[in-house]
């Protein structure tokens, strides 16, 4: 493929990024459309779940006496080919003429995965691809990661000081980090589908986990997980905007609680993760931010349900006494946790250090 497909992928891929925060269950889509003499004809991304897709965006985009008859449609996403709240974008694409589509990725369901491209196929459209697929993935890893595994992606969200501290001994923790990360912090929040934390978080420091951006269309969905369903019904978490859920194995308290619960399976004495993830896939959660004490987060690390860590690194020592990153206890070199490192960069006076588990460990 040509230099000019490649930039025409890369505006498509700038468009897609546009939907971060508001396209959840769907994926993050961008579309390009160009006339075969090279003038740009339309662009568009989805934007919101039950909303238009990108390729219909885009058509619609065209204006005057220009037409997409054989023009080409480059696509972050193989156009999908099902009903759904919205038609096939197949079948629009189609139906307009387009004489050829580039797309970035095939659509990673496996019950529809490459039927998009049939569609085109069929129809005698020229389809070329992958294009700049690792940077179309990279725009959906939750979306890719749910549909084929059932389960959705964990980011773990942590603050520490030098001496890896993430709180004082008597459980101050405000602040660690200065204001650049925190809100740093809130465009992480905006993305994800969900937050979870821990009942002893509430307890301690009564947060919000709001997203607070001036350009916020939705709040993530709340989780607390709470075993015992210890929560107090005077948290503030429970008066802000959207929905908190309290995912717990305390059946007979439940009734009386007032709160939003879902009942899951006790696994080792608390809620089982497992499950709880589970059903925030089934619900359709894409990107899970975890924001939580040592003990929760070193759980989900224990179970291998961490997929990145984003580690805010506070220029400051906490001392001895205060408390660890994680309660998750080594006792040898060689039961190490090893990480990959993906990105580190600095946020105002803090360092932000983004991670995975290191696939060759």
């Amino acid at each position: 493929m040509s230099l000019s497909d490649r930039q025409h992928m890369t505006r498509a891929l700038e468009l897609a990024a546009r939907g971060l925060n508001t396209t959840s269950p769907n994926p993050r889509v961008g579309c390009v459309i160009v006339a075969a003499d090279g003038r740009l004809l339309g662009e568009g991304w989805h934007q919101r779940a039950g909303e238009a897709h990108a390729e219909v965006n885009a058509l619609d985009a065209i204006v005057g006496s220009d037409s997409a008859s054989g023009a080409t449609a480059y696509v972050t996403l193989e156009p999908c080919s099902h009903q759904g709240r919205t038609g096939p974008c197949a079948v629009a694409l189609v139906a307009a003429g387009v004489a050829r589509v580039v797309y970035a990725m095939e659509d990673p369901n496996p019950a529809v995965a490459g039927r998009g491209l049939e569609i085109l196929r069929d129809a005698g459209i020229q389809v070329d691809g992958p294009l700049m697929e690792e940077e179309a993935r990279n725009l959906n890893p939750g979306f890719i990661k749910r549909m084929q595994t059932g389960m959705p992606m964990v980011r773990c969200k942590l603050a520490m000081s030098m001496d890896g501290r993430t709180a004082m001994e008597s459980g101050e923790s405000k602040w660690i980090t200065g204001p650049s990360a925190r809100q740093d912090v809130q465009r992480l929040r905006a993305r994800s589908c969900a937050i979870i934390t821990g009942v002893d978080s509430v307890l301690l420091d009564d947060p919000l986990l709001t997203v607070r951006l001036p350009d916020s269309e939705r709040q993530p969905l709340r989780v607390i997980v709470d075993t015992h369903l210890r929560v107090k019904p005077s948290a503030e978490i429970f008066t802000q905007e959207g929905r908190t859920i309290v995912a717990t194995c305390a059946k007979d308290r439940i009734a009386a609680s007032g709160f939003e619960c879902w009942l899951l399976p006790e696994k080792d004495g608390r809620v089982d993760l497992h499950e709880l993830l589970k059903r925030l896939a089934a619900e359709g959660c894409n990107e899970i931010l975890l924001e939580t004490g040592a003990t929760l987060a070193g759980a989900f690390v224990r179970k291998g349900f961490v997929d990145e860590f984003w580690v805010y690194m506070a220029a400051k020592f906490m001392g001895s006494a205060a408390r660890p990153l994680l309660g998750f206890p080594i006792d040898t070199m060689g039961a190490a946790l090893e990480l990959s490192i993906q990105d580190v960069r600095a946020v105002g006076p803090d360092w932000r250090i983004i991670s995975i588990p290191d696939p060759e460990a």
